[in-house]
């Protein structure tokens, strides 16, 4: 199957070498008549080119075939050309297009984007982008050629619960918005995207800022911010089907529709999307429903939005790894700890987002968002001998009165079920075109039910079905306001400067939250923690000349610890904030045929969370303060047009990530007691010195694309003792990317993709979790690695009309 795939598409090219059609004319204003520049062109639903100044365009397609050309660009409606087979255009064609009046959506997410002024380092990926890629995988793998990126997948092949790190720094120091609204949940500023699957196709552009960068809601960024934005306005009405299908089982059908602009004014978007995988690791399954919802009413001076999207998911648990020993058996490799038939995680959650828009003047636009995001789910065990009072049941005897049972198999369910609700507010101030004022503010509140379930138990006793042996609750309340500031001070420098006060409360415990509630340890649990942040970033970006640009930022950054760092904290450690000083410094330069951008980083921070390499009872990782460390760089970007038809991309991450001193704590379970080691100067944990991406594109047409990418990541220490014992070994992964779209006379667009991952077969393990402790006058390690998925194949084909 994987040859025939191969070769089929790498005879694609064969079937447009039988003919090119040349299609050339210009594009203008209908009312003025005067030329258009930057306009898009697409064929048959691909982009060909934009047009020039004096409103020309010049392509090929192949033929032949009916082509139909669609013209757009931002504040006009989009223009449609159908040709018939081996048409062309008449050689005096114009296509007019006309303006229309109604705000734009970049609003929604303005106040959360870096932009050229504001000093920051980030990446973008636009929608092409983002399909070029889109194969069904869960929307981190879709990021893993970004700089200083490195992607882990639990089941091994992209699907279910994946996971990304920027800079070293874990998921829940990346700040994450959609539309500017938090995503983070509130109170493990994690981000779990399998609940959201397929997300990518209803996403319009990503951008992703490293460092503390520019993010305005939600938590700050101690690694990096990723800034999604939702599908926008398409002016004309599609139907678009997506369709997937890979090894394991893999496959994705997405359905796409929209109703284009209805009287000038209105539209509506619909996305419907499945996905399921068997996993490369053995029963690690993946079962993903989703839908997005989006209507719009779009005036001169209003835009009002309501966005309503959700996901459902269950996936069968990987989350335990597999022994050091098992990493040299091809078999073992795959193998999965769990072997229970419902050992299953099961999660839904919803999105309502309300956005309104207010353009009083070409001066003013004043932005409100509500929002609300509901959760619930749990996950599904089976468990052996569990001891009856870690469950807070008593011991039993049985009927003839002389054995006492102590232990009992079980089957428990743990609950999350959790609201999550706020409002946002902007005012953006443009008097000229050398100054940008914004105000604004939000006020959010999380409120979560933790509990517990017994639905099964060899020997119940007095118990009945879903009896609850664990049950707290959580409520964070997060206010927070802020105000920037961009001005130019001439035609080559300008300043940014943005202030943000943000204040937390975040109590746990009961029901009433005026106890403590029980934890699913049995221990008690209950507290309050308070904290007022100000956290500020200023910067200076000089431009002497079109093309050439360096920026310069320094940005004061906290952050709270999140609920896992208060409950699974050592007996008397309370959890610190944290606070980070962020130096950014870089150089971007861009030519006709190149683009080259460096940037070095300092990050220094005090009392920094840091994770341990040691994992809870539910596969979290845990962490504590070391009092200082620091992360330093240089990130290298560049590409080059080498050719017409070839295209070289590349990225290169060099850094070093320190902590001045660290203690490792082992438990001794002869008398319980701990035992401490000290170290200094170590790196911190699956923090890389050295990763590096690049790829090779070809394009013998325009319709169609092969590339080759490639990822290497240095080594990842497990934990802070820098112990290459306790290390991943790095690792370096090729994947085949071939994209192409065919003319074609029944519909708009009809594309299919190929995706080739870990084309060389490389064993590698980016993620996995260590522990130690002592027993017998011994000192024990254990390790245990997540290894991905040798070669794996993955076909697209999108049909539009």
């Amino acid at each position: 199957m994987f040859r025939f795939l191969f070769f089929s598409f790498f005879l694609l090219p064969g079937y447009f070498a039988l003919g090119q059609l040349r299609i050339e004319g210009r594009v203008a204003d209908s009312r003025q008549l005067t030329p258009l520049a930057e306009v898009s062109i697409q064929a048959n639903g691909q982009t060909m080119t934009l047009s020039d100044e004096q409103g020309r365009f010049s392509f090929s397609v192949p033929g032949p075939g009916a082509v139909l050309l669609v013209f757009s660009a931002d504040g006009y409606q989009s223009v449609s050309k159908r040709l018939g087979p081996g048409e062309s255009l008449p050689e005096d064609f114009v296509a007019l297009l006309q303006s229309v009046e109604y705000l734009t959506e970049e609003i929604l997410i303005s106040t959360t984007r870096a932009s050229e002024k504001t000093a920051s380092t980030y990446s973008m990926m636009d929608k092409e982008a983002i399909a070029r890629v889109n194969f069904g995988q869960d929307l981190p793998m879709l990021l893993d050629q970004l700089p200083s990126t490195v992607t882990s997948s639990d089941a091994g092949a992209g699907v279910g619960y994946t996971g990304l790190r920027i800079r070293g720094s874990d998921p829940t120091r990346t700040n994450v918005t959609i539309n500017g609204i938090p995503l983070n949940d509130a109170e493990s500023h994690g981000l779990f995207w399998v609940n959201l699957p397929d997300l990518a196709s209803s996403v319009q552009s990503i951008q992703v800022q490293r460092g503390v960068g520019t993010s305005t809601n939600g938590a700050a960024a101690f690694g990096a911010s990723i800034n999604l934005e939702t599908t926008t306005l398409q002016a004309e009405p599609y139907v678009e089907f997506a369709n997937s299908f890979g090894s394991f089982n893999t496959r994705k059908h997405t359905l796409n529709a929209g109703s284009g602009l209805l009287h000038n004014r209105f539209a509506v978007d619909v996305r419907l999307s499945s996905i399921h995988s068997d996993g490369w690791v053995d029963r690690a399954f993946s079962d993903l429903q989703s839908y997005f919802v989006s209507a719009g009413y779009f005036g001169k001076k209003h835009l009002l939005k309501a966005l309503v999207f959700s996901g459902s998911e269950q996936t069968y648990q990987s989350w335990w790894g597999i022994p050091e020993n098992s990493l040299d058996d091809p078999e073992l490799r795959k193998s999965n700890y769990y072997t229970y038939d419902n050992e299953t995680d099961n999660y839904t959650q919803g999105h309502y987002q309300l956005h309104y828009t207010y353009q009083p003047s070409s001066a003013w636009n004043i932005r409100s968002s509500l929002h609300y995001t509901r959760g619930s789910g749990y996950y599904e065990q089976f468990r052996e001998g569990e001891d009856l009072v870690n469950y807070g049941l008593p011991s039993l005897s049985l009927v003839n009165g002389q054995d006492t049972v102590t232990t009992t198999d079980l089957i428990r369910r743990r609950w999350l079920d959790n609201d999550f609700y706020g409002a946002i507010a902007t005012a953006q101030y443009r008097p000229g075109k050398q100054t940008e004022l914004t105000l604004g503010g939000g006020w959010n509140q999380y409120d979560g039910d933790h509990f517990g379930e017994i639905i099964w138990a060899r020997f119940a006793g007095a118990t009945e079905i879903r009896d609850r042996y664990y049950e707290n609750r959580g409520l964070k309340t997060d206010q927070h306001a802020f105000a920037k500031a961009i001005i130019d001070f001439s035609t080559a420098l300008s300043g940014y400067v943005d202030l943000q006060v943000r204040g937390i409360d975040y109590r746990w415990g009961d029901e009433s939250l005026e106890g403590t509630g029980v934890d699913n340890d049995q221990r008690l649990v209950g507290g309050q923690a308070n904290y007022t942040f100000f956290n500020p970033k200023a910067g200076l970006t000089f431009q002497p000349v079109p093309g050439q640009q360096a920026y310069a930022s320094f940005a004061v950054a906290n952050r709270e610890p999140v609920r896992a760092d208060f409950i699974d904290a050592s007996q008397g450690r309370t959890p610190l904030p944290e606070r980070l000083h962020n130096l950014e410094a870089g150089y971007r330069l861009e030519g006709k045929s190149y683009g080259i951008s460096a940037n070095v980083y300092w990050m220094d921070y005090q009392n920094q969370l840091v994770l341990t390499g040691a994992i809870n009872d539910v596969g979290a990782p845990i962490r504590e303060n070391v009092s200082k460390s620091t992360r330093m760089g240089l990130e290298l970007v560049g590409q080059w047009q080498m050719a017409a038809q070839w295209t070289l991309q590349g990225n290169l991450t060099l850094s070093r990530n320190k902590i001045e001193a660290y203690t490792e704590y082992i438990v001794n379970y002869d008398d319980f007691s701990l035992i401490e080691t000290s170290f200094t100067n170590t790196d911190i944990a699956f923090s890389p010195s050295l990763i590096a991406g690049g790829q090779l594109s070809y394009r013998p047409w325009k319709t169609v694309e092969l590339a080759w990418m490639s990822k290497y990541v240095g080594r990842q220490y497990l934990d802070n003792t820098q112990n290459l014992s306790k290390s991943l070994d790095p690792f370096w992964v090729n994947d085949l990317l071939l994209n192409g779209s065919l003319p074609c006379s029944w519909a708009k667009k009809l594309s299919l993709g190929l995706q080739v991952r870990n084309l060389l077969n490389e064993l590698y393990e980016p993620n996995g979790y260590t522990f130690s402790y002592a027993f017998g006058g011994e000192t024990y390690t254990e390790s245990f690695f997540y290894p991905q998925a040798g070669r794996h194949v993955m076909v697209n084909v999108v049909v539009g009309f």
